[in-house]
């Protein structure tokens, strides 16, 4: 993974062949510096294979995506720009694993090549999601992603083919809906660079712009909805866009997870948009009303993190959806963060479950989820990750807020971290603004954050714990 990330380090300057690149030092020592420790790790470390144990797979997980957040940020961080550690680890963070805050102002005027990293970056962090979910969550485990588990999911040698398969596939699907992004957003008026950037960001549901209007720069309701729907794909399930291609049509919309996506997609922003129109004191276009409200809709559910206009200021119904919002998250298997639509749905079925038991207690009830039977293991996997979820989210609100941050500040930073989100509410961390006025201290606690969200919590968790590391 070093060895590929130094590759990936060498992109900006290399895109920017013929232009100006300030950073072209620091590109190349930052590669070096990361192709040395990934040469050097194989040289040291080189023996014959051996099974992975769910042990060392968590350590393997976990490891990887710090180690790569911190080495991510060496660009940043040995820039001309002045970049201090903290802000460069928080920028890393927050690219690597698609979350979209950022610390850095100007971005208008800002280094091209700098710009180009942030996007790579997310780009890479997408694609790694989805290797993620497919190969490793749940074969560990974890949260309930073992609902999702297939042959594929197994480290076994019979399954490794089929994993190598299914590999190639994602690979395919994720770069052929990039090349259409960008493509897409060139011929629609955006300039080649800014469409290759937002091409990156908008399927890897990442969230970082060109600008700091972020898709408000560009005023257009074409653009809008082109990034609503690359949005929307990031969010949908890339395994289902494989069986799509290898001639299993139709089985997108089957999927239960998908169907109550769309719907909350298409749904919230009409509702939302009569709320608008009510309360306008102006006129009010409710055609490009309802463009911008689905587009800041979906960019908060996919956790994104675009914004085209301060969605914060439309209101107090508004700003409480939007705070709800940040909770959702797209489908299992996306590139998407949040806590995930199936574990709603299983929430709703065991509702059901429960009420039917109250009126017969005798019934014998069957638990059944996208035609796949739901075990005892599944719903109390994703029972733990919902109450870690919440003792998480208690304890970085009550540390940020000992740092003096005001109370909506703390509790939607500490939201945003933890689902992927980007942007928080409020006057400092909301649409409007950026995290570059946090203390360095917030901005660590909330680098672990994106972490641990990313990492389905559950899995930093286990790591910790001191019986991880007995016997």
């Amino acid at each position: 993974m070093f060895v590929l990330l130094s590759i990936f380090m060498t992109l900006p300057v290399i895109l920017l062949a013929g232009s100006v690149s300030p950073n072209a030092t620091a590109f190349a020592e930052s590669a070096g510096i990361v192709l040395g420790a990934g040469l050097l790790g194989m040289l040291f470390t080189y023996r014959k294979p051996r099974d992975l144990k769910p042990r060392y797979m968590f350590v393997l997980t976990v490891s990887s995506w710090l180690i790569i957040s911190l080495i991510a940020s060496l660009p940043f961080y040995l820039s001309h720009q002045g970049i201090s550690l903290a802000d460069a680890v928080f920028e890393g963070t927050s690219g690597i694993t698609t979350t979209g805050a950022t610390v850095l102002t100007g971005l208008d005027t800002m280094d091209q090549d700098l710009l180009l990293w942030r996007s790579i970056l997310q780009w890479i962090g997408g694609i790694g999601i989805i290797g993620m979910f497919v190969a490793v969550l749940p074969f560990l485990r974890v949260g309930g992603m073992r609902l999702f588990a297939t042959e594929s999911s197994e480290w076994t040698d019979k399954a490794l083919p089929r994993m190598k398969t299914l590999s190639r596939g994602l690979l395919v699907v994720y770069v052929v809906f990039s090349v259409v992004a960008v493509l897409t957003y060139w011929l629609s008026g955006m300039s080649l660079f800014d469409a290759f950037n937002h091409g990156l960001t908008s399927i890897a549901t990442g969230g970082y712009s060109t600008s700091d209007l972020s898709m408000g720069k560009f005023n257009s309701d074409l653009i809008l909805l082109e990034a609503s729907l690359f949005m929307m794909i990031g969010g949908m399930p890339f395994f289902l866009f494989v069986r799509e291609m290898h001639g299993q049509h139709g089985v997108i919309w089957r999927d239960q997870q998908v169907r109550l996506f769309i719907t909350i997609l298409l749904l919230v922003p009409f509702f939302l948009t009569l709320y608008r129109w009510y309360v306008a004191t102006g006129d009010f276009d409710p055609l490009h009303g309802y463009i911008a409200t689905l587009f800041n809709v979906t960019s908060v559910v996919t956790t994104t993190g675009y914004a085209s206009e301060d969605y914060a200021a439309w209101g107090p119904l508004a700003f409480v959806t939007f705070f709800f919002l940040m909770f959702v998250g797209g489908c299992s298997g996306s590139t998407s963060g949040g806590m995930k639509i199936f574990r709603f749905q299983l929430s709703l079925i065991i509702l059901r479950e429960q009420l039917m038991r109250l009126l017969h207690p005798r019934a014998v009830l069957t638990r059944n989820y996208n035609g796949r039977a739901v075990s005892d293991e599944i719903i109390s996997s994703m029972i733990a990750y919902t109450f870690i979820f919440l003792i998480c989210l208690l304890v970085i609100t009550v540390a940020l807020a000992s740092m003096q941050l005001d109370f909506v500040t703390s509790l939607t930073g500490a939201l945003t971290s933890l689902t992927n989100v980007g942007p928080g509410l409020g006057d400092i961390i909301g649409p409007a603004g950026n995290f570059q006025s946090l203390p360095d201290g917030a901005k660590w606690i909330l680098s672990l954050g994106m972490l641990m969200g990313r990492l389905e919590i559950l899995s930093v968790i286990i790591v910790l714990s001191p019986a991880f590391w007995r016997g």
